[in-house]
């Protein structure tokens, strides 16, 4: 009795093993058909260039690329700078208008070339374009302090509410 036992198992396990590969291969091409859903944005900060302010904070100019990698737009909303000392600290920055930027610019010409447009509200990034943007933040916090930072981070919302972030590459 035993042995038929066993003997119907080992007739068994081969379906159960081919049912198993099966469900598998399902899963993986329903995550393959919606790798494009998720919406996110790629990228990297390329340049950060500072200028210490009199009374004690820092402009930083941020250049960056940032690639849509899903299959829809991304339409932004929400645009924050935030700076991690070596110690920890997190401070948030003030960005700056394209305005501001360009006066920025025109009054302060040790800060170089003006490189890419500003990444304003509601720009939209279509499904898998790179743009390179850049943004003119101040901290309150000294040159120093800046220029011995851990990172900087550029979090990007979407109008449907997906956040992003990318970072900076310190060597």
């Amino acid at each position: 009795m035993a042995a038929s036992k066993l003997e119907r198992l080992r007739q068994f396990l081969p379906f159960v093993g081919i049912g198993a590969v099966l469900l598998s291969l399902l899963i993986a091409l329903l995550f393959w058909v919606q790798r494009g859903a998720h919406l996110e944005l790629e990228g990297a900060i390329g340049r950060a260039r500072t200028l210490g302010l009199p009374d004690g904070s820092t402009i930083v100019i941020l250049d960056f690329r940032i690639k849509n990698v899903a299959d829809y737009p991304f339409v932004v909303k929400n645009v924050e700078v935030f700076l991690e000392s070596r110690e920890g600290k997190t401070w948030e920055g003030a960005i700056a208008s394209d305005q501001d930027t360009a006066r920025l610019f025109e009054y302060y010409p040790v800060l170089g070339p003006r490189y890419n447009p500003t990444l304003l509200v509601r720009t939209r990034i279509e499904p898998h374009q790179s743009l390179d943007r850049m943004l003119a933040v101040r901290f309150e916090v000294p040159e120093e302090a800046v220029e011995q930072r851990r990172t900087l981070r550029v979090r990007i919302t979407d109008v449907d509410g997906a956040v992003s972030e990318i970072g900076e590459q310190r060597r």
